[in-house]
């Protein structure tokens, strides 16, 4: 990437030219050249065919340094007119408004649009199901408390004439030893006279004196009734009195048992000291209140202690009771208190919250609010404060500040070093990538790397979403592999927060889509693919958008619609950025002369017009082509060399047949040789040389690839046209006075400055020859054949720019031969009869 700024801000187009990489022969033997395969995605048939080439020291540091100013000026917008005041910090001095002024506030109008998008406003409906279970409960509930005091007995069980309907209740729940006090005490005769104050007694009257009010209030009654009746109206008198006890006693006893499984928690035996009118108003007032709060709703979040406020001004004036008589004030209030209490137990015990959010009319009151959201403005008077000295600036200050010129905006010298210093630092991890992986990134590599970032920083100046990373990750993850798009998305995730005003939640959505892009993006054979994994980017940049969004901020699961849409949008942003990355990876690869997996095989579709030209006006080389295909790809799958470039490289090493396809034996089809005809070896080698520099102008006439153009020439290498070489030799034998010069006789070269280019000339080397052998010949024998050629190849040094070693020779010539053994396999050989009914049938 640096190498690539220096030059292009050089100003002279002749010196650039003669910069640039070319593949011509004659700048590849002046040039130190090497030709590497880069496997940027760690994985060897999805590298690139890239060069790399040394610079002098001074002019890399130079390009290093323009690189880092170059970024940071475009990545460091930020710095550029920065307010030293700014919301949240502390006025330097009492600012004054110098005229009149009133002002949109765009951020505030912002985020209240914001809280009306994330469903601040919730509408909510009664659950009438649920409501309809609280209702019958309740009334389950005063249905069994009615159940049990019916079971405890009716008040009065005796007549009133003789027992007051107080006495009764009280008789009736008193302990038994008080019970049994009361009774012996009434049994008196002495005590008529105490009871009616006609004499007095000092033992009895202290009895009588320790007893409480309803136990004296029983008493007199008790007495009285003995002076008008019978003993054995008495007697029969107690006899229900103790019925009634008990059955008061085991009812009591049953409550308390369905008080404590909880069915009837809210009741408790006081409920047998009111009477029917009193149990009957606090059911009616019960169910009064219950209704009322459930139809106005209750809210899942309402406080208990609001909760039971409620509840006690509900039941103010609805509670109705009829007062005993006989009950001075102080036991009336206890009677009013104990049935509120019972009525308020009730209550609370089966209210639940009623109130649900409505799905659609909180959706539809989202969209209006925000449609109806108005642009906040904040408005001043000339010779107002702004904002005194020492207080906090709001938002609203700093818009009125920033309108007045007085929020002292300026460069930041500082922030903008530090950026620079942050800018080195990524660009020095880009280079170091670059430099510890596999092969190097040519100057053009470096500068599209550049322009894919500048790029970026003018989406962010745009303000478009997403920025354009899910693009990113697919170019560069196609055009150079995982890892070095990791790296640079990484960095821009890290330089954009920082440089510029971006949204961290939209930017960290996006860098993940891009990344799963550079991830699959290296794998890909095609368009369609490729088109197809931009459908799979956008779902992630959606779905990780919806995560993100419903983590860090607060939504309502009611406005979940408008949440979905805002995401499936984000989304719809991501295939579209990886609708213009399908768009436009055709021309960057073919203005920046990259080499994908993708255009390699696109490339080798043998309907590509000079493939077709090929197998048309030249079919035996056409088919020689195959084969030396079918090697060159089985050779460089056992190296782990990349199979797609070998394979797109091969179909094309030898197009410059084209220009004289007779000139080839293999095109002959049994007819004349014209090397014959022409008998002049000297002749005849220009023309087997020519087949390179013509296929080389056939390559770029075509707009063949650099790293393609390279098989043209090296395939051949500085090789011997040894044929012609020999003939020649015979000829000058004879006439002393011609002479036969090795380089007439040679390939121009250059030698393979490729391990893909070196297998294409040992494949090339070895077809012809095993070809030739019979069918007879065994592997052993194409062994020796295979290994006798690839001896002869390394002893003329044409590989040692390969990067083959002697180790790869052996490898490559076992490959050969299983290759060859499985287009010269034995077939069964069919009896004539058998022969002849085939053909019939």
């Amino acid at each position: 990437m640096v190498k690539a700024i220096w030059q292009r801000l050089r100003t002279s187009v002749g010196w650039c030219k003669t910069q640039l990489p070319e593949l011509s022969t004659s700048i590849r033997q002046k040039s130190n050249t090497s030709i590497r395969q880069s496997t940027r995605s760690g994985n060897h048939s999805t590298g690139l065919y890239v060069i790399s080439r040394h610079t002098p020291l001074n002019q890399t540091q130079v390009a290093i340094l323009l690189t880092v100013l170059l970024l940071t000026a475009i990545l460091g917008q930020r710095f550029y007119n920065q307010p030293a005041l700014t919301v949240g910090t502390h006025a330097t001095d009492t600012f004054i408004a110098p005229y009149n002024a009133t002002l949109p506030d765009m951020i505030t109008t912002e985020e209240n649009r914001q809280a009306a998008r994330s469903g601040s406003t919730i509408i909510l409906k009664i659950d009438q199901e649920k409501t309809k279970a609280i209702l019958e409960e309740a009334n389950g509930i005063l249905g069994q408390g009615t159940g049990l005091r019916q079971e405890a007995g009716n008040i009065p069980y005796l007549s009133t004439a003789q027992l007051s309907s107080r006495t009764q209740r009280y008789l009736r729940q008193a302990p038994p030893q008080d019970w049994q006090e009361i009774w012996d005490l009434a049994q008196v005769p002495e005590l008529t006279n105490i009871v009616l104050q006609q004499g007095t007694n000092g033992s009895l009257q202290i009895r009588i004196n320790a007893l409480e009010t309803n136990q004296r209030i029983a008493l007199g009654e008790l007495v009285r009734l003995r002076e008008r009746t019978s003993l054995q109206s008495i007697k029969a008198i107690r006899n229900q009195v103790d019925t009634h006890r008990r059955q008061y006693t085991t009812t009591k006893l049953k409550l308390e048992n369905l008080t404590t499984r909880g069915s009837l928690q809210p009741l408790d035996h006081r409920l047998f000291e009111l009477s029917d009118a009193d149990w009957q108003s606090v059911q009616t007032a019960s169910r009064l209140v219950v209704n009322r709060m459930l139809t106005q709703g209750i809210h899942e979040g309402m406080p208990t202690a609001l909760w039971n406020q409620a509840i006690d001004t509900q039941l103010q004036g609805t509670l109705q009771l009829d007062p005993l008589v006989g009950l001075n004030r102080d036991e009336l209030i206890g009677q009013e208190t104990i049935a509120k209490e019972i009525a308020a137990k009730i209550v609370s015990s089966v209210l639940q919250p009623n109130l649900i959010a409505d799905q659609e009319q909180t959706r539809l009151r989202a969209e209006q609010v925000e449609n109806e959201v108005q642009t906040v403005t904040v408005s001043i008077e000339q010779g107002d404060s702004i904002v005194n000295k020492g207080e906090t600036i709001t938002q609203g200050d700093f818009v009125l500040l920033d309108h007045f010129n007085l929020t002292q905006r300026r460069f930041n010298w500082l922030g903008f070093s530090s950026f620079g210093a942050l800018v080195s630092a990524c660009v020095g991890t880009l280079l170091w990538v670059d430099h510890w992986q596999k092969g190097g990134l040519r100057q053009r590599d470096h500068l599209l790397v550049l322009s894919v970032i500048v790029s970026v920083a003018a989406l962010m100046a745009l303000k478009i979403p997403g920025l354009g990373l899910p693009a990113v990750g697919l170019l560069l993850g196609s055009f150079y592999g995982y890892i070095l798009a990791t790296v640079t998305i990484g960095l821009l995730v890290i330089l954009l927060p920082v440089g510029g005003s971006v949204a961290v939640l939209p930017l960290f959505a996006a860098a993940c889509a891009a990344l799963v892009g550079a991830w699959i993006a290296p794998r890909l054979r095609s368009r369609e693919e490729f088109a197809l994994l931009g459908g799979v980017v956008g779902l992630t940049q959606g779905l990780i958008h919806l995560i993100l969004t419903l983590m860090f901020n607060s939504v309502a699961a009611s406005v979940w619609y408008t949440v979905l849409r805002d995401s499936a949008l984000f989304g719809a942003y991501g295939i579209a950025w990886s609708i213009v990355a399908l768009g436009v990876s055709p021309y960057l690869e073919s203005f920046f002369d990259v080499v994908t997996p993708i255009r390699l095989a696109e490339l080798s579709n043998p309907n590509r017009p000079l493939l077709k030209r090929l197998a048309a006006d030249a079919p035996g080389t056409f088919q020689h082509t195959m084969f030396v295909a079918n090697l060159a790809e089985a050779a460089a799958r056992a190296l782990g060399h990349n199979i797609e470039l070998v394979r797109a490289g091969t179909l094309y090493h030898d197009i410059g047949k084209m220009h004289d396809p007779l000139g080839f034996i293999e095109n002959q089809m049994g007819g004349p040789n014209k090397h014959d005809l022409i008998d002049d070896p000297w002749v005849s080698a220009d023309i087997i040389k020519k087949h390179v520099t013509e296929g080389l102008v056939m390559a770029k006439k075509h707009r063949l690839p650099k790293a393609i153009q390279a098989f043209i020439p090296e395939h051949q290498g500085a090789m011997l046209i040894s044929y012609f070489y020999y003939q020649a030799q015979e000829i000058a034998s004879q006439n002393p006075e011609m002479e036969v010069r090795d380089e007439d006789f040679r390939y121009n070269g250059p030698i393979p400055q490729s391990p893909e280019t070196g297998i294409v000339m040992l494949a090339d080397s070895c077809e012809a020859a095993l070809r030739s052998l019979n069918k007879e010949a065994c592997a052993e024998d194409a062994y020796a054949m295979v290994n006798k050629i690839l001896r002869a190849r390394w002893k003329d040094k044409q590989l040692v720019d390969s990067c083959l070693t002697r180790k790869d020779m052996d490898v490559i010539a076992n490959v050969f031969v299983q290759v060859w053994q499985q287009f010269n396999h034995k077939r069964i050989a069919y009896p004539k009869g058998a022969l002849a009914a085939k053909e019939l049938s």
